[in-house]
């Protein structure tokens, strides 16, 4: 069953305002006796294990899935049914509705048991942005990994929010050398183009940019491409790339063949066909015709060194 219509309210939608850069900080606590019975207090609401209702549960952090596995989200139903949740997910107070949380990390068990009707077992913590954005990315990292665009676009996000990137690398358990290269790409393919796409897991860095640049070559506008992919009928991300990808060469291609200058005809002073020049990738391609007088080809040949000699000498 496609259940990418229950993403909407826990995934966020694919063009909502990233969160603002934190701007607060852990809480903060009175000083003294009431401050001490505060901090325990809180302290054991972060251990504790609590049964929420899923239809009080919002989206939390940013997109890091561009698309959800229908076979594996089914068989996590099926495991949760028989079996019932093993593994707690992590929630932290919602910043502006009280009484609702925002998941940090364990989505797909929150739509599951919210398919099945069931309380999840979650544990709170109390996390501000930043702490939320880590703790979100080093679970991914930690249980399957994104795949290339999906990081590129996690931290091009990221980077729009208003954070550094060492953060960002943080977050991605990444060097910000590789955290520079993620962005780079993908602020060179529109978010809606990457949406369309979606994770292509078997897509990596160079691909993309040999995406960005055909399109950039090409001059595609995104919805263009997006339109073609749509109408390939290809199901899986991996083969919604190779659309775009071959779409947009496609077309860059007919259009360098368009601006190439056609071929100049060189005549004697008798009007009479010599040869053929024309330019491809920075050289001059001579194409001599079969009637000349025999040797003229061998003859012009030992000649170029001085016609080179003459020009450059100003002759």
């Amino acid at each position: 069953m496609a259940r990418k219509h229950l993403l909407e309210g826990l995934m966020g939608a694919p063009k909502a305002d990233p969160p603002a850069p934190p701007v607060q900080d852990r809480p903060r606590y009175a000083k003294g006796a009431i401050g001490a019975i505060s901090r325990s207090v809180a302290d054991l609401q972060s251990r504790a294990l609590l049964e929420i209702d899923p239809q009080l549960i919002d989206a939390g952090g940013m997109q890091d899935r561009l698309e959800s596995d229908d076979a594996e989200d089914a068989a996590l139903l099926a495991s949760i049914a028989e079996y019932g949740q093993q593994v707690p997910v992590l929630v932290r107070p919602h910043p502006e509705q009280e009484g609702r949380y925002q998941i940090v990390y364990g989505r797909r068990r929150v739509l599951a048991l919210r398919d099945l009707n069931r309380p999840v077992k979650a544990l709170l913590r109390q996390l501000d942005d930043r702490d939320l954005l880590i703790a979100q990315g080093q679970e991914n990292t930690a249980r399957r990994d994104l795949s290339f665009i999906e990081k590129a676009n996690f931290a091009r996000q990221m980077e729009e929010a208003g954070y550094d990137r060492k953060i960002i690398g943080d977050t991605l358990s990444m060097d910000k050398t590789l955290i520079s290269r993620l962005i780079s790409v993908a602020e060179r393919v529109a978010p809606e183009v990457i949406q369309a796409i979606g994770a292509a897991p078997s897509v990596g860095r160079d691909r993309w940019l040999a995406l960005a640049e055909a399109m950039e070559l090409g001059e595609h506008e995104p919805g263009e491409v997006i339109a073609m992919v749509n109408l390939s009928g290809a199901t899986g991300s991996d083969a919604r790339f190779e659309a775009a990808l071959s779409y947009a060469k496609g077309i860059s291609t007919r259009r360098k063949q368009a601006e190439r200058p056609a071929p100049q005809r060189i005549e004697s002073v008798n009007g009479v066909a010599l040869a053929e020049a024309s330019r491809s990738g920075g050289r001059l391609i001579i194409r001599m015709e079969r009637r000349l007088d025999r040797g003229f080809e061998d003859w012009l040949l030992t000649q170029l060194p001085d016609l080179h000699r003459k020009w450059s000498e100003g002759e």
